[in-house]
């Protein structure tokens, strides 16, 4: 009797033992096949991993059951989710650049302060705040001229110098060809200087204006508006000369083609792409300087034909030399960061170096045409005479 009861419960134990373990083997299976059946969702539905995380949690049992392998499988979860957010981070990143171009575009952006500029809209360290951010919409660029920040003042003067000489250009060339003694000379010769000052002033401001739009867009903004500064002194030398050396065409000529193989090479140098970086701030005034100053040798040479007295007044050396001495004061100015430096952040929006420089500019060029007008009205008056000894 207790033999059959024994053989009894070790066939009732066997039973039991069996299905636990058909049930194991089948728990098994139903785990890695889901396994399986997650990796297939994760492929599919990148957008929707949270969701099957939870049901990733529920997979614990069979994790705690294989405890070599989970490491592993969570690793590689990891990396198929960091790959997967990546579209998603590119999507909310792209939606945050179109909110911003919007409200750029709407004209709802504020000034920032220096340290939070881009590299490529780093110029001046001593203006501290009132900078324009990014804005990748010409529309927001040109609105911005009408906003109060750093570019306010330097948008504004040669803004307003160029109004000033195309309007005194405009007048020139439309002036009666009875006040001049060789008019189509003449006015070819004034109008060099005034296309000069005019592609000056209008890149000088444009580049004022569109430069915080990209980088590349400053790139190429900045190589136009340092040209027009060596298109600017090119064009004074073209009426001074013509004047002041009417009668000795030969000196004339010489003296034209160096200025403007000077103001050649001074474009060519303003394209390389450092030319414009802060780095090379007394570079460019120094080039310009010294196309500037290259009217040093026929200055000297109209002074001792001339005579001191006759050059100073006559020949209107005086304004030039005033208009000298603005250009000079303007780029030590500029080059030098004066006054920002000894007062940082207390020149940011009004008189700051650049804008002194711009004044100086216009002033100086409105000195030149003040100077050059004068010899040719002297030149009207002589009736075109020329007299051995001078070379007026």
């Amino acid at each position: 009797m207790h033999k059959d009861t024994d053989a009894q419960e070790l066939l009732h134990v066997g039973q039991m033992s069996s299905r636990k373990g058909s049930a194991t083997s089948q728990g098994n299976g139903l785990s890695s096949s889901s396994r399986d059946g997650d990796d297939l969702e994760l492929a599919e539905l990148g957008p929707l991993l949270e969701g099957k995380g939870a049901q990733g949690a529920s997979g614990s049992a069979s994790a705690k059951e294989q405890p070599c392998t989970a490491p592993q499988e969570e690793e590689e979860e990891e990396e198929v989710v960091r790959v997967l957010t990546l579209p998603l981070q590119a999507h909310h990143a792209m939606e945050k650049m179109e909110e911003f171009v919007y409200k750029v575009w709407e004209g709802r952006w504020r000034v920032i302060p220096y340290d939070v500029l881009p590299d490529w809209l780093k110029d001046n360290d001593y203006l501290l705040h009132g900078h324009r951010p990014p804005m990748p919409s010409f529309r927001a660029c040109f609105k911005s001229i009408f906003r109060i920040h750093t570019e306010t003042g330097n948008i504004w003067t040669h803004l307003l110098g160029f109004v000033l000489f195309l309007f005194l250009g405009i007048l020139t060339m439309l002036r009666p060809n009875m006040y001049f003694m060789a008019p189509l000379q003449e006015k070819v010769v004034f109008g060099m200087f005034f296309l000069g000052a005019v592609l000056c002033l209008s890149f000088s401001w444009l580049f004022h204006t569109v430069y915080c739009h990209s980088e590349k867009v400053s790139r190429t903004f900045s190589k136009l508006d340092y040209s027009g500064i060596a298109l600017l002194i090119m064009g004074s030398f073209v009426p001074w000369l013509y004047y002041s050396f009417y009668c000795s065409p030969q000196p004339r000529l010489i003296y034209l083609s160096i200025v403007c193989v000077l103001g050649i090479s001074a474009i060519i140098v303003a394209q390389w792409d450092r030319f414009a970086t802060p780095k090379h701030r007394q570079t460019r005034a120094g080039v310009f300087l010294g196309l500037g100053l290259s009217g040093v040798v026929p200055t000297m040479h109209f002074t001792i034909a001339e005579g001191f007295v006759k050059a100073t007044t006559v020949g209107q050396m005086g304004w030039f030399f005033l208009m000298a001495v603005m250009y000079i004061t303007g780029a030590g100015l500029y080059a030098a960061r004066i006054p920002e430096r000894f007062f940082p952040g207390k020149f940011d929006i009004w008189f700051q170096s650049h804008q002194i420089f711009h004044v100086l500019v216009v002033a100086a060029a409105f000195v030149h045409f003040y100077g050059v007008s004068n010899l040719q009205e002297f030149r009207y008056g002589l009736e075109g005479g020329c007299t051995d000894d001078s070379l007026l």
